[in-house]
C-alpha cells in the first residue's frame, strides 16, 4: 500500500502531465489520468460554457460538477478555490464576486500554476491570483474566505480530514463551502482500487459518501447539504484494462456506484462552546 507521501507524489506527476494535455484528452479519460476510452466523450465533468466568466483556455475539462454555480457567491466576496488547476472555477468565481471581490487559487503543480498564471494575464484580472501549496496546509490565513469551492480534488488527498479541518480554519465565521466530488456508495473491485491510474483518476481515491458527510460534520460545519448528485459510469474499454469481462460483469450487478456529489456546508457564526456561558 503506497504511503501518503507516496501518492501525493503520484498525482503531482499526473497533472503535472495533464496541464499539458488539451481538453479533449483529459474529458475522454478518468479525470485526465491518461486511461484513456475510445469513446471520446464527456465521463465526469459537467459542462461550464454557459456560466458566465468561462473561459475556455482555463477548461481542461478535469471536474465532476459545477460547485461555482451552486456557491452562492456574492459581490465582493473573497473566494478561494482548492485544486484551481489552469484557473477555470476561479475565473468562473471572479464573474460573481466581480472587481471588488478577490479571488484565490491554490494548486500544488507548478504547471498548472503556472498556465493558470497565463491565462489570468491574458484576462487582464488584478483581484484573481494562483499559489502554488499543499491544501492540506493552505497558504493563506484562518478566517480569510467567504466561500470555498473545489472541483474533483479532495478525492485526491490522502488525508482528507486535514483539508476539512483546513477548510474550516480558513473560512470566515458563517462563511461557506460548494465542492462538487467524487464518492462511493458500495465496494470498488480491489484490482480498481489498487491501480496508480485510477487514483490519479479519482476513483480510487474516493471514500464512502456517508464517511465522507460525516467528516464534514465531525469538523464542525453546519447546513450540509448535497446539492447535486449523479452516477458516474466508467465506459467498458477503461475497465477492460483492469477487469476480465467476468469481473465487469459482477461490479456492474453489485449494486456499487461511483458518484460526483456537489456538498455544500457552512462555518457557525460562532464556535461551539466548551462550557456554560463561554459564548456570552
Amino acid at each position: 500500500m503506497a504511503t501518503e507521501q507516496e501518492l501525493k507524489d503520484l498525482v503531482k506527476e499526473k497533472y503535472s502531465e495533464i496541464a499539458l494535455q488539451d481538453k479533449e484528452t483529459n474529458m475522454s479519460s478518468c479525470c485526465g489520468s491518461g486511461c484513456c476510452s475510445e469513446e471520446v466523450y464527456n465521463i465526469m465533468s459537467d459542462d461550464y460554457s454557459k456560466m458566465e466568466g468561462y473561459n475556455a483556455d482555463a477548461d481542461l475539462g478535469l471536474g465532476c460538477g459545477l460547485p461555482t454555480e451552486f456557491a452562492q457567491i456574492k459581490e465582493g466576496d473573497t473566494v478561494i478555490d482548492l485544486g484551481s488547476g489552469a484557473g477555470n472555477d476561479c475565473f468562473v468565481a471572479r464573474a460573481a464576486t466581480g472587481a471588488k471581490g478577490r479571488v484565490i487559487g491554490i494548486d500544488f503543480t507548478e504547471e498548472m500554476i503556472e498556465k493558470a498564471r497565463a491565462n489570468a494575464d491574458k484576462l487582464g484580472f488584478n483581484n484573481v491570483e494562483f499559489r502554488q501549496g499543499d491544501i492540506e496546509k493552505m497558504p493563506v490565513t484562518a478566517n480569510l474566505a467567504d466561500v470555498i469551492v473545489s472541483n474533483c480534488v479532495l478525492n485526491l488527498v490522502p488525508n482528507k480530514d486535514n483539508v476539512i479541518k483546513e477548510i474550516y480554519r480558513v473560512l470566515k465565521p458563517g462563511g461557506h463551502f460548494s465542492i462538487s466530488d467524487v464518492v462511493l456508495e458500495g465496494e470498488l473491485p480491489a484490482k480498481l482500487k489498487n491501480v496508480a491510474e485510477m487514483y490519479a483518476g479519482c476513483v480510487s481515491g474516493a471514500i464512502q459518501k456517508e464517511v465522507y458527510l460525516e467528516l464534514v460534520k465531525s469538523n464542525g460545519f453546519t447546513d450540509i447539504t448535497v446539492q447535486k448528485e449523479k452516477n458516474i459510469i466508467i465506459p467498458d474499454d477503461i475497465l477492460n484494462k483492469y477487469l476480465t469481462d467476468e469481473e465487469i460483469e459482477t461490479f456492474k450487478a453489485s449494486g456499487s456506484y461511483i458518484k460526483s456529489i456537489t456538498v455544500f456546508a457552512q462555518k457557525p457564526e460562532k464556535e461551539a462552546c466548551c462550557e456554560p456561558g463561554c459564548c456570552d
